[in-house]
């Protein structure tokens, strides 16, 4: 008997939102770009509701939520955030860092140095039923820090290895 899992897909629609938004229009949904995912054979959406709103709306949430597939809502720690998430309620959260200057997430959570804070987010989304991952940099410190707060899952920002030049 094989041990090997599956490879699930998820797709990330936050961008389709971006182009809607600079357009000033209803188009193109990002609602209709997650149903041509999951039609395509994508196992779950991804979306980032920023502070801001600058792509992902409010009602976009609401409306991902009712596909017939795992949502995987991105979101900053803040309380706001929490209250959207545990109303939504999503298959699963990730915490991601937030600076409104950046133009998408540049870089991993401060895990390390925010353990007090995050710990009290995982905790609470846990207890709702949802499955939590935080997005960090790839590092040991970081690795046993979301695991001291009981983060059953990570994601690993990659950048500076995207940037590293090559020998």
């Amino acid at each position: 008997m094989s041990s090997a899992r599956k490879i699930r897909l998820g797709v990330n629609v936050d961008h389709v939102a971006t182009l809607r938004n600079a357009r000033g229009g209803v188009g193109p949904d990002p609602v209709r770009a997650a149903r041509a995912a999951l039609a395509a054979g994508a196992d779950g959406i991804t979306a980032h509701l920023r502070e801001d709103r600058r792509h992902i709306q409010d009602e976009d949430m609401k409306r991902l939520r009712e596909l017939p597939a795992p949502l995987n809502f991105e979101m900053a720690a803040t309380e706001q955030m929490l209250d959207i998430a545990l109303k939504i309620r999503p298959h699963a959260c990730c915490l991601v860092p937030e600076k409104r200057t950046e133009r998408t997430t540049e870089g991993g959570l401060d895990v390390v140095g925010g353990r007090e804070r995050l710990a009290p987010f995982v905790a609470e989304l846990l207890r709702a039923g949802i499955r939590v991952s935080l997005f960090i940099e790839p590092s040991l410190e970081a690795l046993a820090a979301a695991k001291e707060i009981k983060a059953p899952v990570v994601e690993l920002h990659t950048g500076a290895w995207c940037h590293a030049i090559e020998i």
